[in-house]
């Protein structure tokens, strides 16, 4: 890239935007920093004070010693909107949205793009960990679009623990023609390394946490400005509920006829949750299902496949005598599926795999959320990691909802793909196969997966490339 070229650095105040504004300087680029303030309401904050205000010191500072220019911007309206607001639409419908890659998405590279070529900014860098290239072709020339442009891939970073691909996983071939990671092929350690070595205010500072540019919050006072809190009961599931569940035979029994010739039989899926850190690993080639089954199977089954289990249990009420005087009173009947174990203060405000927060008492293993119904209010949940509920091993994407990096890896209907995917960010990267249709993308996971979660972005790879994500 020409020296020439102006860069903006998104300097947060971090170690990381730090470290990537000084490196560009001493390459030779023509550098400013550029400071954003997104959030203005400290109330909401686990600190109660107001963070970005100390951010915004130690930006001042750092561009002061590396010697670059300082501006200010306040985008705080353009994230209530595009980030904020969507965050409370899609809780109030029991879904779990990540703030973070729509951040990424709606304002460092579109309003704070947009702010920073105002001010003469060609190129726009940012502190993530994460590694961007021209897309070649078999003979190393550059890959260009019908328009002459040149294809970008996003890549994982050099880092293997702090990876941050996940959270840019919605960009454009538009907004990564402007983007530079320039920390993206060293670890962190070398950029703690770096800030000390040129005495960096930002060298010691610990790495942010919580919501994308508000902080760690409270989650439910954070959803409480918009969502109002209503008691409804928490249910636990018993096993026995899975035996007479249709749902949950159709994905046992559909699982098990995809499974390759010379696997065990009874595949593994909600019913069997490896740990990440102890699952089989196998290479990327080797399936536990055979790919002409998984071909032979509908749109319609796939689209069943990919439904989680959902739960009704229906309590009834009976009268029994209590005490020495027979005071009359009123319980719920024993019921073999579940039981109401205790009282919430909003279903909108849990997720699918959380298990603090419940103030349940008198298991011997953890409680997980492993379901909530916004509509009727009511939280579901199973004890212990490996309850039936609590992992699935398919998930669809919407076609609405299916974001390609690169439009010439697009897949087409009919098309299936071997893949490493995840749903969340620090999760490893799991072996999946993509089966693509016209009813959307069907992600099929050689092993269950826990928590998947409405709401969530998942994201897959080929290698270190991401190829695409798209809203679960």
């Amino acid at each position: 890239m020409e020296k020439s070229k102006k860069i903006c650095v998104g300097l947060s105040g971090g170690v990381d935007s730090s470290v990537a504004a000084l490196l560009l300087k001493q390459q030779g680029y023509d550098v400013f920093a550029l400071f954003m303030q997104n959030w203005h309401d400290a109330s909401t904050t686990l600190h109660g004070d107001c963070e970005w205000e100390e951010d915004r010191f130690v930006a001042e500072m750092v561009a002061r010693k590396i010697g670059i220019p300082f501006y200010f911007v306040d985008l705080s309206k353009e994230y209530r909107q595009r980030v904020v607001d969507y965050m409370f639409e899609e809780y109030s419908k029991g879904r779990t949205p990540n703030p973070d890659v729509l951040c990424n998405r709606e304002i460092k590279f579109d309003a704070f793009l947009k702010c920073a070529e105002k001010l003469g900014a060609d190129m726009v860098a940012t502190g993530h960990y994460c590694r961007k290239e021209i897309a070649l072709d078999s003979d190393g020339q550059p890959l260009k679009d019908k328009d002459g442009n040149h294809i970008y891939r996003i890549l994982a970073g050099a880092d293997p623990n702090k990876d941050q691909s996940y959270f840019l996983c919605q960009l454009t071939q538009a907004q990564l023609a402007k983007a530079m990671f320039p920390i993206g092929d060293i670890v962190k350690p070398e950029v703690r390394r770096l800030a000390h070595e040129a005495d960096l205010p930002s060298a010691d500072k610990k790495d942010s946490q919580g919501i994308c540019f508000v902080g760690k919050v409270d989650l439910p006072t954070f959803l409480q400005q918009k969502l109002k809190p209503s008691e409804g009961d928490i249910v636990e599931v018993y096993d026995a509920y899975y035996s007479e569940n249709g749902q949950y035979e159709f994905i046992r029994d559909t699982l098990d006829s995809l499974l390759a010739d010379g696997q065990d039989r009874h595949a593994r899926m909600i019913t069997d949750y490896i740990s990440e850190d102890k699952a089989v690993v196998r290479p990327a080639s080797e399936c536990p299902f055979s790919s002409d089954k998984i071909s032979s199977l509908s749109d319609e089954q796939l689209m069943r496949l990919a439904l989680p289990v959902r739960y009704d249990i229906e309590f009834e009420m009976e009268t029994y005598r209590s005490g020495k005087k027979h005071i009359k009173k009123t319980r719920y009947k024993e019921n073999p599926y579940g039981k109401i174990i205790g009282k919430h203060d909003g279903a909108q405000f849990y997720t699918i795999g959380q298990r603090k927060g419940l103030n349940i008492g008198g298991h011997k293993d953890s409680v997980f959320v492993i379901d909530t119904d916004v509509e009727k209010n009511v939280i579901y949940v199973g004890e212990g990691h490996t309850h039936k509920g609590l992992s699935r091993s398919c998930l669809r994407v919407d076609p609405e909802e299916i974001h390609w990096i690169r439009n010439d890896l697009r897949m087409l209907p009919g098309e299936e793909r071997r893949y490493k995917v995840r749903i969340r960010y620090r999760q490893p990267l799991q072996d999946a196969t993509a089966v693509m249709r016209d009813s959307g993308l069907y992600i099929i996971f050689d092993t269950p997966q826990r928590g998947i979660t409405p709401g969530q972005f998942a994201a897959w790879y080929d290698g270190d490339e991401m190829i695409g994500s798209g809203v679960i």
